[in-house]
């Protein structure tokens, strides 16, 4: 559409103009900020019009909307593909940068290396734009959202992972600004950028925890985090994003760490571009649930994201000799060393994972690509998160500059503690139990620090929630984890704990199945939702949520019916009933020239009653949809699932009643998630800890 282009090349043009005439005055730089930041805005509104007013001309409103998509969804129809994600960063960005220019704390030098960053987003955007139109037809309908992608946090997670990524330019722009002026060593800069990277911190993890939540309520699999290489992507932006703010706050304090600082700024941005290449690229389509379809945005992405690196990379090299020069640490019984030991732990943290979501690439270059399994990240990744936690014992009891403590101490008591408590949930494994211990010494350290004033009250909140998930992670071992065959009515027992399935429940809609289960009375749902084909889409587990931990049910349901294909006269016999296809008839549909429906006139008898159905397919672009119809007084259901080009034979899927399918056995895997409250509880906690730090002025 040429509104929504032309909004898209204005913003390019005002972002170039605002990158360039920075050096001219604020003034000017400021309009073109916000002139760019309004093109974005209304090249954003644009695309929600059209995907509010079901405009499926659009390629990417047909792709991903449909006429029967609920509002909250349609919403997110704009984030849903990779184009209105791009757009979505875009005006993130813009928004952003309007801000910045606004109050104008980022310096000439660092505004125009943003906007840079900023005209490179857009011209990305206009080169994959979401305003295609669909070559040579207008269709009525869409192909609709993925059923998967039909649930509040998933409508939440993309916005606030593309919003850390935004954000995160920030103190990229303030790295390099600083790099590109004549105070290149100068730690003016540190104290902004560090609120813009805790906010961008924040934000990134609140988008991974919902997106790890979302996985433990909708996908099934029994956990939160299945090391996917997509969900990789995100998490080690997210760890190099914590190295900046921990390395932000070592140079304020100590100087000599700016290098450290300026390094760790580069790298952050570096990671979030490069995380979005390999999880829009293609690359991981065979390897990851989350991947998106091979497009030709990957080879933008990876020349931005090297140009983003290199350039970072070579201004640092340059002004090397300009730091101040002197120790890192005063002692290694100091805050700053211990600190720095943190970030060099995390960091090993996100090369590890770096390696691991990478491999199918690094592997595919010279042969078949390959990916690592997840005992890759537990086996190379425990250790390190009890350094981790071991670092932030003494790095929150001391202060800077401070050599001794005798706080450190009381802590001791917590680790065996932890350990212990461990033993006595289920936990075995060696490593697990430390790790136990360690999260419950660097919960105690948190609580002591705050108390003594070590550390402030955001901080020790953040350092207390990672602990504590950290505990949760350690004991997941101890989960029991079972498959249990149910009987409608008959009790199971799990644990100690009694769980019965009533049946299952066929919404007024046919497009959901509701597996009913009791858990020591309580009534929780396992949820099935269709297509319009008829077939499975998504299932969602039932989850009884408890104070000792989750009881966590994912059913298997068997496959319903069998397929039998039918040829126009002749009768086939299926059990004790006779199937004969008599004719199908095609119509369109006066309202939808797309739309066509394929009306199936078939006989059925069981030797005493002969009844004949009309069963219909339609079918819209490349959607099909059917409906069931009853036969034989409720006997059997059928289904129409396709239909040949000459129209002399149809597929034709036989189902039992409704009754009978809702009391058939089911199998399910059956586990206890221990604790796992205690998961969220400290992600919550964490990202509240870190959203207030962002007040605090450096």
């Amino acid at each position: 559409m040429i509104f929504g282009t032309a909004f898209l090349a204005l913003s390019l043009v005002f972002a170039l103009a605002a990158a360039l005439l920075q050096r001219r005055g604020k003034a000017a730089g400021r309009m073109f900020a916000l002139a760019s930041f309004s093109a974005a805005a209304l090249a954003s509104a644009w695309l929600f019009w059209l995907i509010l007013n079901d405009r499926f001309d659009i390629d990417y409103v047909w792709s991903y909307s449909s006429l029967d998509l609920p509002l909250v969804y349609k919403i997110s129809v704009f984030w849903a593909g990779q184009q209105g994600s791009f757009l979505l960063w875009l005006f993130f960005h813009a928004a952003a940068g309007a801000a910045l220019a606004w109050r104008g704390r980022l310096g000439s030098f660092g505004q125009a290396v943003f906007f840079f960053l900023q005209a490179l987003l857009a011209a990305l955007v206009l080169l994959y734009s979401p305003f295609f139109v669909t070559e040579g037809y207008a269709p009525a309908d869409g192909a609709g959202m993925n059923p998967l992608l039909q649930d509040p946090w998933m409508a939440v997670h993309p916005p606030l992972v593309f919003l850390g990524y935004a954000l995160l330019a920030v103190p990229y722009a303030a790295s390099l600004g600083a790099l590109l002026s004549e105070k290149a060593g100068g730690v003016e800069w540190l104290a902004f950028a560090r609120r813009w990277a805790l906010a961008a911190w924040a934000l990134l993890g609140a988008g991974i925890f919902v997106g790890a939540f979302w996985a433990y309520k909708v996908l099934g699999w029994g956990g939160w985090w299945g090391w996917d290489p997509v969900e990789n992507s995100s998490l080690v932006p997210w760890l190099a994003a914590g190295v900046l703010v921990h390395l932000l706050s070592a140079a304020c304090a100590r100087p000599t760490n700016l290098a450290l600082a300026h390094l760790s700024a580069i790298f952050a941005y570096a990671l979030a571009l490069y995380g979005t290449f390999l999880a829009r690229s293609g690359l991981l389509g065979d390897f990851s649930v989350h991947s998106f379809s091979g497009t030709s945005v990957g080879l933008w992405l990876v020349a931005v994201d090297a140009l983003v690196l290199i350039a970072g990379l070579l201004l640092l090299v340059w002004r090397a000799d300009g730091f101040p020069k002197g120790a890192q640490y005063a002692a290694h019984a100091s805050r700053e060393f211990w600190l720095l030991l943190g970030c060099l732990s995390l960091t090993f943290l996100a090369i590890i994972v770096f390696i691991g979501m990478s491999m199918p690439l690094l592997t595919g270059a010279g042969g078949e690509a390959a990916a690592v399994d997840t005992g890759f990240y537990t086996k190379t990744g425990m250790p390190l998160a009890i350094f981790l936690l071991l670092a932030m014992i003494p790095a929150s009891l001391l202060r800077y500059g401070e050599s001794r403590s005798a706080l450190q101490r009381a802590a001791i008591p917590a680790l065996f503690a932890g350990a212990a408590a461990a033993g006595l949930l289920g936990v075995r494994e060696i490593a697990s139990l430390v790790l136990a211990g360690a999260a419950a010494a660097a919960f105690a350290a948190a609580v002591l620090a705050w108390k003594s004033r070590a550390l402030r009250s955001a901080a020790a909140l953040a350092h207390g929630g990672t602990a504590a998930a950290l505990f949760t992670m350690a004991i997941a071992s101890a989960g029991v984890s079972t498959t249990l065959s149910f009987a409608p009515d008959e009790m199971q027992d799990f644990l100690g704990t009694s769980v019965v399935y009533e049946g299952m429940e066929l919404s007024e809609s046919r497009r959901e199945k509701a597996y009913v289960f009791r858990i020591d009375g309580a009534e929780v749902r396992a949820l099935t939702k269709l297509s319009a084909g008829g077939e499975d889409a998504a299932r969602e587990p039932a989850i009884a949520h408890r104070a000792a931990g989750d009881v966590y049910i994912a059913p298997a349901p068997a496959a319903v019916g069998h397929e039998i294909v039918l040829q126009r006269g002749k009768a086939v016999l299926d059990g004790d009933i006779a199937y004969r296809l008599e004719r199908v008839a095609e119509e369109r549909d006066s309202t939808d020239a797309d739309r066509i429906v394929f009306v199936a006139a078939i006989a059925v008898t069981d030797g005493e009653t002969v009844d004949l159905a009309e069963a219909s397919l339609a079918a819209t672009g490349a959607r099909a949809s059917t409906e069931a119809v009853s036969v034989l007084d409720g006997k059997r259901r059928l289904r129409v699932i396709g239909v040949t080009e000459d129209r002399k034979s149809i597929m034709l899927q036989i189902l039992p009643p409704i009754e009978e399918e809702a009391r058939l056995p089911l199998t399910a895997s059956v586990s206890e998630k221990t604790l796992l409250w205690l998961l969220w509880l400290g992600a919550i906690a964490t990202f509240i800890g870190t959203s207030c730090a962002v007040r605090r002025r450096g």
